[in-house]
Order: C-alpha cells, then structure tokens, then sequence
C-alpha cells in the first residue's frame, strides 16, 4: 500500500513544494492549510506520516500534534519550521512520535530521508530522530 504522507502548512509555496516532492517518490500526498482543516477531514487518522509547521493560524502544529497524541492517534511527525530561534517551540515538540524538526529552508533529500524514518518509527525511537538547524541561529 501506498504511504499517505499529510502535511499542514499555512504557506501554499510550501504546501505545493511538499505535495510534488512527495508523489514524486511515489508517495500519496494530502495537504492542508490549517491544522482544524486537517482534523476536519476524513485523513486525520488515516496518515502514515505528519509534516506540520509548528506556527499555524488557529491551532499550531505543536497543538494539533497534543491533541492527536491526547486521543490516541499515534502518527510519526516531521515539524517545519520559519522560526529556527524558538527553543521552547523546538523543546515543545519533542515527543515519543516526533521524528524530526526542521528549520526552513530545508532540503528535498533531508526531508524525504526523515518521511522514510517515519515510516518505520516506533515510540521512545529518539535515538533515530533527526534534527536540522542550529537552535541559535
């Protein structure tokens, strides 16, 4: 079966970037503009992998990542972010399901080499995660 790789971003750029790189390995891609988008649809729990910007309008990545781990939904996600500076941000989305934070820009290879770690995640797998960006700069 085809993974199903989400991913919530409020920048369309973004969100038309991801879903090209992600069908381009063969991968099924959903995007969503906000993170109630995503809840509201009928693949909130059907995803493989989550790729959430932390900083959303409305609900943040990091909000949606607690409530989806609140009820249960245990997806492996990969944050994005514009903000690399945000230590508490960064501190807030560490979690047995976080594989990776990244801290735009990014690369494709980074990225897709993160979704294939989900794909193979298990909770406390930490040591596994990935991590890109300077928290300081």
């Amino acid at each position: 079966m085809v993974p199903l790789i989400s991913v919530v971003d409020d920048d369309i750029s973004v969100r038309k970037s991801l879903d090209r790189l992600i069908r381009s390995v063969r991968m099924e891609a959903k995007v969503f503009a906000s993170a109630e988008e995503f809840l509201n649809s009928d693949h909130s729990r059907k995803a493989d992998c989550l790729i959430l910007d932390v900083r959303l309008p409305g609900m943040s990545g990091l909000e949606l990542h607690r409530h989806l781990v609140a009820r249960k939904c245990n997806v492996p996600v990969i944050f994005i972010t514009a903000h690399g500076s945000d230590d508490h941000a960064r501190s807030e989305a560490e979690s047995d399901w976080t594989v990776a934070y990244f801290i735009k820009p990014f690369s494709g290879d980074e990225l897709l080499d993160a979704v294939n770690t989900a794909l193979k995640w298990k909770p406390g797998d930490q040591r596994n995660a990935i991590d890109q960006g300077d928290p300081n700069e």
